[in-house]
């Protein structure tokens, strides 16, 4: 899939103030703990340009903050066209953002998007609910639904590239 001997990895919601930068934390955590920093890179943006800038949600920082993952690093950026030419996998948190995506997608790229929980098959839903409206339970569900989806992922690419 890749040309260059580094894989790229963009994760992708609605506004990349909550699912994404969660999603980004996480692998790129398990990521540098498995020794593959310099063979992997993350990113996180959004479908829509709402939070542009800004930092991830506080509630997502403190719930992955809980479990020893930093967010606070991250900002908000919109996904363009041009992140199909860079990232090996565009990985959307749900059907919407992969409808918003795929609209952007440049012709031959549609094989690097896929859905996130694709990669979770276990917890037998292909959706990362949006926890924004929600309370605090929602954001720990988030987390660790993207936790075994990062793994699953992790897995994914070791086989495919590594």
């Amino acid at each position: 899939m890749s040309a260059s001997p580094v894989v790229k990895v963009l994760f992708v919601c609605m506004g990349n103030i909550c699912r994404s930068p969660t999603a980004h934390g996480v692998f790129r955590r398990l990521v540098r703990d498995e020794g593959l920093a310099e063979v992997i890179e993350v990113d996180s943006a959004g479908t829509h340009a709402y939070h542009l800038g800004k930092a991830p949600d506080q509630r997502a920082i403190q719930t992955a903050a809980r479990r020893g993952v930093a967010l606070d690093d991250l900002r908000a950026r919109r996904a363009e066209a041009e992140d199909f030419l860079v990232f090996d996998y565009v990985l959307a948190m749900d059907q919407d953002n992969y409808v918003s995506l795929a609209a952007i997608c440049p012709p031959g790229m549609d094989q690097r998007l896929m859905l996130f929980m694709d990669f979770a098959p276990e917890l037998r839903t292909r959706e990362v609910p949006d926890p924004y409206y929600g309370g605090p339970s929602g954001f720990e569900t988030v987390y660790d639904m993207v936790e075994a989806a990062s793994k699953g992922l992790l897995a994914h690419i070791r086989k495919q590239h590594f």
